[in-house]
């Protein structure tokens, strides 16, 4: 999740303003007993930004989400993209990027956390030629993957392997300074958050020149 160039105060609703506008250039604001969902309300300064969170412990912001799909070996960037923050943005982006790579007669393995534990994605994973190695989501539910993937070593050290992805995520939020993106709209951001990508690809490949 990637904080969006637009505060709270821009978040109004689409219907037009319910009261006088406050007085001054910064006035105080009071959200209380406001209800705000992205159905009612749209940023002004950004209007593509979406109010979200990262996890029910955390504060909505106004935010886009930024997708990467890493392979294990070197942890290298494939491919990359930034969508609207929703509930099925990882998801779609996910599959989206799956189905940009190259048709392989062998089939490969995906791995991800348990957001990505449902039917559809599953099906669709390997529609795409994947087996998805998603860690399973048993709260109260019945996982979408069983035995006969989770069985198999490659499935854990999948799991293991792919934390890393986190690395480059954090990397163009400190170094590449993405932690608040600095222009409005998805396009935009989204050339920003691909040349990220790309100059954190060529920092890995130096680094593991050096190694080799």
């Amino acid at each position: 999740m990637l904080e969006a160039w637009a505060s709270h105060k821009s978040f109004k609703p689409k219907d037009g303003p319910t009261g006088p506008p406050p007085a001054g250039r910064n006035a105080e604001v009071s959200f209380h007993g406001e209800r705000r969902t992205n159905d009612t309300h749209q940023s002004t300064t950004d209007p593509e930004a979406r109010m979200a969170r990262k996890s029910n412990a955390t504060a909505a912001k106004l935010s886009y989400a930024g997708h990467l799909l890493m392979e294990h070996r070197n942890a290298l960037i494939v491919d990359a993209d930034l969508t609207e923050a929703s509930g099925h943005a990882e998801r779609d982006a996910a599959l989206s990027m799956l189905g940009r790579q190259p048709r392989r007669a062998r089939r490969r393995t995906v791995a991800a956390d348990k957001a990505y534990d449902t039917a559809g994605f599953v099906a669709d994973a390997r529609d795409l030629g994947f087996t998805p190695h998603v860690a399973p989501n048993t709260t109260g539910r019945r996982s979408a993957i069983d035995g006969r993937t989770t069985r198999h070593a490659g499935h854990a050290l999948s799991q293991r392997i792919r934390k890393r992805v986190e690395e480059p995520f954090g990397w163009m939020k400190t170094v590449a300074g993405g932690r608040k993106l600095r222009y409005r709209g998805r396009q935009r951001n989204r050339a920003w958050f691909l040349m990220a990508g790309g100059t954190y690809n060529i920092l890995r490949i130096v680094a593991l020149d050096a190694v080799t």
